[in-house]
């Protein structure tokens, strides 16, 4: 496949996941206007409302208006009130002005909060995504690097207690439901045992200052989440990497290794480790777009301001342009991942490219 190919499938994707996400969340119950007034709402004050944000008109219509402000390339009235091109920090060119309508070039648009007057949904993701993306990156490392030395250990000692104990913490690590097992460690760690941790059951990276004046960064917060977010793929990890060194064991090459002298160890760490690493970064590329999707408890449960507790807090609310914003932009991050992937996958097993 090559360049353009590859970016046209991204388009097309992502076009298909727009169009879910919209007529999705226009279909549950619930009626946006109404969350944003609250108890002190008025006929009068639904009408404003719905009228400002185009929720009087067809839905299709407003799919029509979202997907064009949506796509870079795209056609405006000069006196839209929707379209967000009125705003002081939006940036856009025109490329031709006929009969009161604009074709301009622009970067997505994902308009405004329906409960933050003023924010933009790109600040909003702009704010909590790189937290998100911290939380994830920490957890993936803490389950590489101890998976890799787990799978590693229990294929050397194949079949013998450690290896059955090291299975038995795998199936647990899968078991476990991240919201139960976010609450059993902030409860263990920061709350039982907070004296000898000095964790806190809750808390972000960036905290006040005692004077409260500023804010600074506390490393130590994420910790907790990052370790419960690193379980389910650690799990995963050592089993792959277990299954996948039995497999290299039996290969031709190591059998030709073992006969020319060549010790256990050498043979792991120099030839049977990089063909046994394929399944396990198959499987961190998808755990890694998934985690930032679905760090939703975690982050809630322990306070982490990510994109997954503003998603939460954006379901309570009905705020719909920040729901469908944030879950655009995880989509669009995990099919740039799985073609990163996809590379490394080549540099790993260079027959892959050849196919």
């Amino acid at each position: 496949m090559n360049f353009l190919q590859r970016i046209a499938s991204v388009i097309f994707t992502l076009f298909g996941v727009a169009t879910v996400v919209f007529f999705l969340f226009n279909v549950l119950p619930g009626d946006p206007a109404q969350m944003m007034l609250g108890q002190n709402e008025s006929s009068e004050e639904l009408s404003i409302i719905r009228k400002k944000f185009g929720f009087d008109q067809p839905v299709f219509f407003q799919y029509a208006h979202y997907i064009n402000d949506l796509s870079p390339v795209s056609i405006h009235s000069l006196n839209d009130e929707f379209t967000g091109l009125s705003s002081n920090n939006y940036n856009y060119l025109h490329l031709l002005t006929l009969n009161n309508k604009a074709l301009v070039l622009k970067w997505p648009y994902l308009r405004e909060s329906y409960h933050k007057s003023g924010v933009e949904v790109s600040d909003i993701i702009r704010d909590t995504l790189p937290n998100t993306a911290m939380l994830a990156v920490a957890a993936l490392l803490l389950a590489l690097l101890l998976g890799v030395l787990m799978g590693m250990l229990s294929a050397v000692y194949a079949h013998s207690p450690i290896d059955r104990f090291l299975q038995l913490l795998s199936t647990l690590g899968m078991s476990l439901p991240s919201f139960f097992s976010s609450i059993l460690a902030a409860w263990i760690f920061g709350f039982l045992l907070h004296e000898y941790t000095s964790l806190e059951m809750t808390g972000s990276l960036y905290a006040l200052d005692d004077m409260g004046e500023s804010y600074q960064v506390v490393w130590k917060n994420i910790i907790l989440p990052a370790f419960v977010l690193g379980i389910r793929p650690l799990a995963v990890v050592t089993q792959l990497m277990r299954n996948a060194l039995l497999d290299e064991w039996n290969r031709g090459y190591v059998k030709t290794a073992r006969a020319k002298g060549m010790s256990a160890s050498k043979i792991l760490w120099k030839h049977m480790l990089k063909n046994a690493l394929n399944p396990v970064v198959t499987a961190l590329s998808g755990w890694f777009a998934s985690m930032l999707a679905g760090a939703v408890f975690v982050e809630y449960i322990f306070g982490w301001n990510g994109i997954g507790k503003e998603i939460v807090n954006a379901l309570n609310v009905l705020d719909v342009p920040v729901l469908m914003g944030s879950v655009l932009t995880v989509s669009f991050l995990f099919i740039v991942i799985n073609q990163v992937v996809d590379q490394i996958y080549i540099y790993l097993d260079p027959k892959v490219q050849s196919n």
